[in-house]
């Protein structure tokens, strides 16, 4: 027969056991994603939360570090709020990393680059999309469990999913060739003294729990050559990234066009420049946000402008918004 001391001790142990089973079971966990993805050039960005979809236990933490020199938010609005701008985050302005969302009150990072991280404490079951407000559509979703359900998913299964959701975004190539035959084809063919450049291109990619895209931070071509009053002409082709085309001195604010632009009939901005280092700047040219049922509709998109050149020299300009991305080129302009 066993001695009382040595019962009690059993006892204890199973019960420190089971207790120990209990709350590694229920332990709070903080999982990990990622924010943005881009290639070795900077050229290729891919507006994603990494995975866009995640399921995870009440009191649970979410930390998103980013992979990008874009900047990027991560922002979880109520039903019925007004999607403000990312130089304001939310009603109350922007929310410390660690902080909770319950569904009642608006929470956002300020936006933030490569190797910067904020967490997310969830304390309510629920589902809860997240938006990055520098880019309205990149989008994903997190269901968040009671702690008595099972979850689908580990922390690996998310790591393997966001690496597949990156390659596939940074190496999508389905219309890759006819972007560059028709970059090539624009930016060398001259119409009535004109030049045509691709100012970005991207494409659109969705999930079941959201938006994410593909842009090529790019000029296509970089380097054209026109003669002295020829006219070369942007076109913005990114379905949700804007550009400006900017060349001399970079305005403070980059919104506004600069005061020698006029408009064209047919809508596009237009200037001239006169002699390298004149300041000309086209202000943001973007896609028209999607008509929505309940909301003004409002003008056709700002997505072309023209330049001509009255003077012979070698003219460089930047996309005011991503030349730290390498978004730069050059027109040379001969006699």
């Amino acid at each position: 027969m066993r001695s009382l001391n040595s019962i009690f001790a059993a006892a204890a142990l199973a019960a420190a056991t089971l207790l120990a089973t209990s709350t590694n079971a229920h332990a709070q966990q903080t999982w990990q994603a990622t924010l943005g993805a881009e290639s070795k050039d900077m050229g290729r960005q891919a507006m994603a939360f990494l995975p866009n979809e995640m399921w995870i236990h009440e009191g649970d933490m979410i930390n998103w570090t980013s992979q990008t020199d874009e900047i990027h938010t991560v922002s979880f609005l109520v039903l019925g709020e007004i999607v403000l701008p990312f130089t304001k985050g939310c009603p109350t302005g922007y929310s410390a990393s660690g902080m909770s969302f319950d569904g009642v009150n608006c929470l956002s990072a300020a936006p933030f680059v490569k190797g910067q991280s904020f967490a997310v404490k969830f304390p309510i079951s629920g589902n809860f999309s997240l938006l990055c407000l520098v880019h309205n559509h990149m989008t994903g979703v997190v269901h968040v469990m009671p702690k008595s359900s099972p979850l689908p998913h580990d922390q690996a299964y998310y790591n393997a999913l966001a690496i597949e959701q990156t390659h596939k975004l940074l190496s999508d190539t389905d219309h890759e060739m006819d972007h560059d035959k028709m970059a090539l084809m624009l930016s060398t063919r001259v119409l009535r003294g004109k030049n045509s450049v691709v100012a970005g291109i991207g494409e659109m990619n969705s999930t079941a729990a959201g938006f994410q895209s593909l842009s090529i931070m790019r000029f296509l071509k970089d380097k054209i050559e026109v003669h002295v009053g020829d006219t070369v002409e942007w076109s913005v082709l990114d379905p949700a990234e804007p550009h400006t085309i900017t060349f001399g001195t970079e305005p403070m604010n980059v919104g506004p066009p600069s005061g020698n632009v006029s408009f064209d009939k047919d809508g596009a901005g237009h200037a001239m420049l006169h002699f390298v280092g004149e300041s000309v700047h086209s202000g943001v040219m973007a896609p028209a946000p999607q008509n929505r049922v309940g909301l003004p509709q409002i003008k056709p998109a700002y997505r072309m402008f023209r330049v001509t050149f009255l003077h012979a020299g070698s003219y460089d300009y930047i996309c005011a918004l991503h030349d730290n991305l390498g978004m730069v080129a050059n027109v040379t302009v001969l006699p």
